[in-house]
């Protein structure tokens, strides 16, 4: 009953951390700028160490040797997930004994992990101390408990005595950090606790066994995490003139004279524009280039013409206060860039409505700024 008490605790940790994991995944992906842009990627860790099973005897007579390898995915700046093995020795003492006893066992690990470096500080590839957190479920394989076996055959009692090969559920959580070597190489710290069934070490102690480990090693990262963003092209549009009709009326009389000319004004339609953007992004993207060069022509042809610009956030993404902080800043960068092109400040109107607001049905849609004409 313990262990699965400690088991549902693991359980409802994950669940809170995926929260709050959610809740700041904006902030992290945010790109500035001329700043790298993160890049989802795999990564590899070997590390080697020492483990301590809790039991009834000094923290020295418990030690014993571990090793673990693991593969990990980062699918953003601070989300991402691991697998992997680990294990070695373990060992077990009562009271009573002289000696401690060992056995065998090999667990089967798989994390959730949490960024905590970029969570705290945003994410920046060059960082040389790069703190991590996770918490995981596994199962454990126990083999070669000889000594215990021995000792019940000397008239130790062990009630919850195993022999053979025995399996155990586990659940863990821990930290590390990784310190940058090179932009693919890192030197790894981690300690991790693993609390297991009572019946891991054959004792009856009618609590839950927990085995802690100290390991180091390297982690090593494979393709790019991060990326420059294209630079962003502009185009110089030279004012088309505007083209007017002139009518010219004559009066029956000796003497003709010129009408007055008149200009016959054409009604100009208004124009929309929606600017899209990447996900956690107000950088607007060459692929939009060509709806701003549009929105600039028209403009300057019709000089009497005002916009207004109206930012949005996708609802399914960050935060409130986020989405209206990425919000305001889509449309700030669509001002910016109509400003650069000519386009005067007072026939400008911004807007912004953060997530409040849906304008379209597809999520990656709501990633936008509507400029319209007036």
């Amino acid at each position: 009953m313990q262990l699965k008490r400690n088991l549902m605790l693991v359980a409802i940790s994950l669940s809170t951390l995926a929260v709050s994991a959610q809740n700041t995944q904006s902030s992290g992906q945010v790109t500035e700028e001329g700043k790298t842009a993160f890049k989802p990627h795999w990564y590899m860790q070997v590390q080697a160490g020492a483990a301590q099973t809790v039991g009834e005897a000094s923290f020295k007579d418990l030690i014993s040797p571990t090793a673990a390898l693991s593969v990990g995915y980062k699918f953003n700046p601070l989300w991402g997930i691991r697998a992997g093995v680990s294990g070695w020795q373990a060992k077990g003492k009562w009271v009573i004994l002289p000696d401690s006893y060992k056995f065998n066992y090999l667990q089967g690990n798989v994390d959730a992990t949490l960024d905590l470096s970029n969570l705290l500080c945003h994410y920046n590839p060059k960082r040389f101390f790069n703190a991590y957190m996770f918490l995981g479920v596994g199962v454990a394989g126990g083999f070669n408990n000889d000594d215990a076996v021995a000792l019940d055959e000397a008239g130790y009692h062990m009630q919850y005595l195993w022999s053979g090969k025995k399996v155990f559920v586990a659940g863990r959580g821990g930290l590390g950090a990784n310190l940058r070597l090179s932009n693919h190489v890192f030197f790894n710290l981690e300690v991790n606790a693993n609390v297991l069934s009572d019946k891991f070490n054959s004792k009856k102690a009618d609590n839950a066994d927990w085995q802690l480990n100290a390991l180091a090693g390297f982690t090593f990262k494979f393709g790019k995490s991060g990326k420059k963003p294209k630079p962003v092209v502009s185009y110089d549009i030279a004012p088309t003139p505007v083209e007017t009709v002139v009518e010219v009326k004559q009066e029956p009389a000796p003497v003709v004279t010129p009408a007055p000319v008149e200009e016959k004004k054409e009604e100009v339609k208004p124009l929309t524009e929606n600017i899209f953007f990447k996900i956690n992004s107000a950088v607007i993207r060459s692929s939009e280039e060509n709806k701003i060069a549009d929105l600039v022509a028209f403009l300057q042809k019709n000089e009497e013409v005002k916009v207004s610009i109206c930012g949005y956030a996708d609802a399914a993404t960050g935060t409130a206060s986020i989405n209206q902080r990425l919000s305001k800043e889509r449309a700030l960068a669509v001002e910016k860039a109509l400003k650069a092109k000519g386009i005067a400040a007072d026939r400008i109107t911004v807007d912004f409505k953060g997530d409040k607001v849906q304008p379209f049905s597809k999520n990656e849609e709501n990633r936008v700024a509507i400029c319209i004409t007036e």
